[in-house]
């Protein structure tokens, strides 16, 4: 009861905070600069707010027959200088002055007849000069104008489309998303040719700036929820949003449950399918890994390759990683409990052998497991920590050579030795609950070592009141199965054939639930019409 207030008062705290931060505000603030007809002016501000800068450029020139000084600025490394040099400098310098008169020449003739450069645009505030050269983009400044001139120069190296490391197919697309927003948006763009698809940005973090994209479809995802994601969005203050685990923090439903209520996936194809079921997607620049709410407690059992294989084949592997997710929480715990309180319950034969196995070993059964889970945290932890090719080798040794000596040291019985290593097995079948796996067992533990059997079961009825009260973005987070959705179940904990799958998920879209090709046809006209007005 003393959790719950806390989450509540924590919640209506989080609550008050973003109604104040949600709160009109003017963009440009009191301390905005406008932008100077005085050149020099303008470029003395732009060089005591980004001095000491060594990629700065500057390029001073002057172009037409009567010599009108300008200048364009722009960051080293992150500007194409084959488009500067030739679509800006070469365009100004070396035509304007056989295409334009002296008296023609002004910010706007520059901006719709001199630039060949796709993406020009206007700007008024010193401040969006300076966000825009660190953007990337090139800014032209003339004499004797109040206005600049943003051009979109903007090129930096990034990485390729690779495949994933975190979530590998065998059947499937091998693409995954890269560190550059734009890349990712037209790997989605590629793959769903919807009019109605929408990418809306904005910029978070006062310092850094990165940009946010929110993806979704307009007639599938529900106005209320996109409202929200765009609300809790807007609520972040921050200095720095360096990944997208920053954003997950910051916006999601339960802050203090150890149990993900945002979906996040490297892969595109697994993405634009939750865009397609109504889902919002959150794209951040500079991190591979988008976001997806609403989330639901069985897209942890679910991988891409599930809908490519079929259907009987991927209903079975679902139910193996159900079946997972209980052994690599409950195992442990069932161990220790039945050794420890309900001996006449393990077969004789094997009750011996367990007997015999832990004749000689000094320590209890639940001080025997605690230390060989905390070693295999370490062995892991280092594994991942350490170069690819090292760390396999470590991971690999440790538990062959370690496990082998604590058996023939007599620290461990081999029983521990296979609970614990199945444990941990079983616990790589579901990667978005590792987590929650992983802070369950110690605590689950405990309660089996001093209740018994009567422990797991209190634990396992905690968990499930605890999953029952969760929601991500108004969507009830244990949907389909509580509350009992009889439609939805096709695509749970089982997956019936495509052609069986006709209706997207109830608890995510509320419209346009249907996948048949009615479900788009525009709405009929209204009975007046234009012809109606006839005199």
């Amino acid at each position: 009861m003393i959790l719950q207030k806390l989450i509540k008062k924590i919640k209506f705290q989080k609550m008050m905070k973003d109604k104040k931060n949600s709160e009109p505000k003017d963009e440009k603030g009191p301390q905005s600069i406008s932008i100077s007809k005085n050149l020099q002016d303008n470029l003395h501000h732009i060089q005591n707010i980004l001095s000491s800068n060594a990629d700065l450029i500057i390029r001073k020139f002057t172009f037409g027959k009567n010599k009108t000084e300008a200048f364009i600025i722009n960051i080293d490394g992150m500007s194409a200088a084959t488009a500067i040099n030739e679509n800006i400098l070469g365009a100004l310098m070396r035509d304007v002055g056989k295409s334009f008169d002296d008296k023609e020449l002004s910010i706007d003739s520059i901006k719709d007849g001199a630039l060949n450069m796709n993406d020009v645009s206007k700007i008024s505030y010193m401040e969006e000069a300076i966000e825009s050269i660190l953007n990337g983009d090139t800014v032209l400044f003339l004499d004797e104008e109040n206005m600049a001139l943003q051009i979109g120069t903007s090129a930096w190296e990034h990485r390729n489309v690779e495949q994933s490391a975190s979530e590998r197919v065998v059947r499937g697309s091998h693409e995954a998303f890269t560190e550059s927003i734009r890349v990712n948006t037209s790997l989605i763009r590629r793959r769903i040719k919807d009019p109605n698809l929408k990418i809306e940005q904005m910029k978070i973090g006062w310092r850094t700036r990165t940009t946010i994209g929110i993806i979704y479809i307009h007639n599938l995802a529900n106005d209320k929820i996109v409202e929200e994601v765009k609300r809790r969005l807007k609520s972040i203050d921050t200095d720095a949003i360096l990944e997208s685990g920053y954003i997950e923090e910051f916006i999601e439903d339960a802050p203090l449950s150890i149990f993900p209520t945002i979906g996040n996936t490297e892969v595109p194809d697994k993405f634009s399918a939750k865009i397609l079921e109504g889902r919002v997607g959150i794209l951040v620049d500079g991190t591979p890994t988008a976001l997806t709410v609403p989330f639901l407690f069985v897209e942890c059992f679910q991988t891409a390759e599930d809908y490519y294989s079929g259907s009987f084949l991927s209903s079975q592997s679902r139910l193996l990683r159900f079946l997972a997710l209980h052994v690599s929480v409950f195992l442990p715990g069932i161990y220790v409990a039945l050794t420890t309180f309900h001996p006449n319950i393990i077969p004789k034969p094997l009750l011996l052998t367990i007997l015999t196995t832990r004749e000689n070993i000094p320590f209890p059964a639940l001080v025997e497991a605690f230390l060989l889970m905390i070693m295999f945290e370490l062995i892991r932890e280092a594994g991942i920590r350490m170069p690819l090719a090292v760390g396999q080798a470590v991971s690999i040794v440790g538990a062959l050579i370690l496990g082998d000596v604590a058996v023939n040291a007599g620290v461990v019985s081999p029983f521990m030795i296979i609970v614990v290593a199945l444990t941990a097995i079983m616990g790589f079948l579901i990667l978005p609950l590792t987590d929650p796996v992983t802070l369950l067992k110690f605590p689950i533990l405990i309660l089996a070592s001093t209740f018994g059997l009567f422990g797991i079961i209190w634990s396992y009825i905690f968990i499930v009141i605890h999953l029952v009260s969760l929601r991500s973005f108004g969507a009830p987070y244990m949907s389909p199965l509580m509350p009992l959705t009889l439609k939805d179940l096709k695509d749970a904990l089982i997956r019936v054939p495509w052609w069986l799958m006709k209706t997207r998920p109830q608890a995510i879209s509320w419209r346009n639930s249907l996948r048949e090709k009615e479900d788009l046809k525009p709405e009929p006209p209204s009975k007046k019409t234009v012809g109606d007005n006839k005199s």
